[in-house]
């Protein structure tokens, strides 16, 4: 059967189900929870699948398993199935010597997706596949709707995302690549722990937000009779506990953008915000680049990886180009000194975009140039760095020149994977960017930030020179699972209404 659909067949299977389950009920109850399991079945096969077949048989090696029944073969006096448990699947052997004529007979009307619970002994088939010899067998769960059909599971991805329960229960693909998200969320903490950074807790629910130029989610506290915004990023409240002394720290959070929708961008995403006292920017890309490749090692055992046709490597130094420098590099027709001119950067946007930037100074221009023309084909690693000004609200300006700031975002594969900066702790230069910013939202710029007035109290009390980054954590995931899409690593992303 194809997947799940209100068609008759459906409708039909269904019936048929709550029929036995009625049955079921007169008898005894078909939602037990007394079955102890004691045993996985990959540990099982980790650690018998080497053993010979006579060697179980003398051994006689008592397991007790439970899972979700997804193939069944019965043949007479005896039958086969598999159940799948959160590591993985384990045979059964199912008789009528070993269980008795009764007990069998119920299995045998026992369906896909029913959930059981066995005990018996390990031994190995004909075919040399571990299996379970059952003595006890429990219906512990009765499913009432069929599972799509084993060879072809979910193959509308919209279903898929819908139903994340049934494509977890039918595709092993997509279990692995949650597992591995899981693989990674823990070697990207154990990294900052190790070097002595301190995990906290800061604010979703925000009066002012802050700490990225993006548009909110807007709720209300009753209580309080007060609007309420959902965090766009936890950075401004991590810096103030850079203010208060804890010197290194680091949140992995859920942060949330009413904006659009699309492969790479999810309302509801999480990051990683880690921030460090008497750190530069350039402490920041060097730590990076040791992060991503420890994490790639770690998670998937290489620091080469394979994502839409091409090979990345993530060990070793990324490139560090500035802005000018990634468009000249991969736009050869533009020169640095072209560049550099803003009626030419105008005259190139509108070959490849109507509207010019509201902001149209030259930073921001480049900037956009950038993005046209450039982001896509930055495959490998790359840090784009000294990033305009205007346009890096929170970065300290560079000593050098301050129409730019010190700060970065990487690369990899055309996507944004981190953004970091030397933080800006000049409270008076903050304030006046924070009016900046009022005065653009007062224009119409609904991704400007608000004025945040108790940040610019907390600087005011001395933040420490600090070096600051956020690292989307979905991105990465993609990254190193090879997902096209970010629904492919969100486990109930966000979708239209049916």
């Amino acid at each position: 059967m194809s997947e799940e659909s209100p068609t008759s067949d459906t409708n039909k299977i269904i019936e048929e189900r709550r029929l036995k389950l009625r049955n079921l009920r007169k008898v005894s109850n078909p939602f037990p929870n007394d079955f102890k399991r004691e045993h996985l079945a990959k540990e099982l096969h980790k650690q018998f699948d080497h053993h010979s077949k006579e060697s179980l048989e003398e051994e006689q090696i008592s397991v007790s398993c439970a899972g979700r029944m997804i193939l069944k073969r019965v043949m007479g006096k005896a039958s086969f199935c598999t159940l799948l448990d959160m590591t993985g699947k384990i045979q059964l052997f199912v008789n009528d010597n070993n269980v008795g004529n009764e007990k069998h007979d119920e299995f045998k009307h026992w369906d896909l997706g029913d959930i059981l619970g066995a005990s018996g002994v390990l031994f190995k088939t004909k075919t040399n596949e571990l299996s379970i010899r059952v003595s006890s067998l429990n219906l512990l769960c009765k499913s009432l709707r069929p599972l799509p059909e084993k060879f072809h599971g979910l193959t509308d991805k919209e279903q898929r995302y819908r139903q994340r329960y049934v494509d977890l229960i039918v595709s092993e693909d997509t279990r692995n690549r949650f597992i591995l998200r899981s693989q990674i969320i823990q070697s990207l903490r154990n990294f900052f722990v190790t070097r002595k950074y301190l995990e906290v807790e800061t604010p979703m629910m925000q009066p002012i937000p802050g700490g990225a130029t993006a548009k909110p989610f807007i709720t209300h506290h009753n209580a309080l009779d007060m609007e309420l915004y959902l965090r766009i990023a936890p950075e401004l409240y991590l810096k103030r506990l850079i203010v208060g002394g804890l010197e290194q720290v680091f949140e992995i959070n859920r942060s949330f953008r009413n904006e659009g929708i699309s492969t790479k961008h999810n309302p509801e995403f999480t990051m990683l915000e880690f921030y460090a006292a008497f750190k530069d920017y350039n402490y920041l890309m060097d730590l990076t680049e040791e992060l991503i490749s420890q994490v790639a090692m770690e998670s998937t055992g290489s620091t080469i990886i394979e994502i839409e046709g091409h090979t990345i490597n993530l060990s070793g130094k990324y490139d560090r180009l500035t802005i000018t420098q990634a468009v000249n590099k991969y736009n050869h027709q533009h020169s640095m000194r072209n560049l550099e001119d803003p009626e030419y950067l105008k005259i190139e946007l509108k070959k490849i975009e109507e509207q010019i930037p509201i902001k149209n100074n030259l930073g921001a221009l480049q900037f956009r140039f950038f993005e046209l023309t450039t982001e896509s084909k930055l495959i490998q690693p790359t840090f784009i760095i000294s990033h305009p000004t205007d346009i890096s609200p929170l970065a300290r300006r560079n000593d050098n020149n301050p129409e730019v700031t010190d700060r970065f975002e990487l690369f990899i594969c055309g996507r944004e994977i981190a953004n970091g900066f030397s933080e800006l702790n000049d409270p008076e230069d903050q304030a006046a960017r924070f009016k900046a910013q009022v005065e653009a939202k007062d224009a119409g710029d609904e991704e400007a930030m608000y004025y945040d007035e108790d940040y610019i109290k907390a600087l005011e009390y001395g933040m420490p020179p600090t070096a600051g980054e956020g690292i989307g954590v979905d991105r990465l995931v993609m990254l190193l699972t090879n997902s096209p899409s970010i629904r492919d690593v969100i486990l109930f992303p966000q979708l239209r209404k049916n």
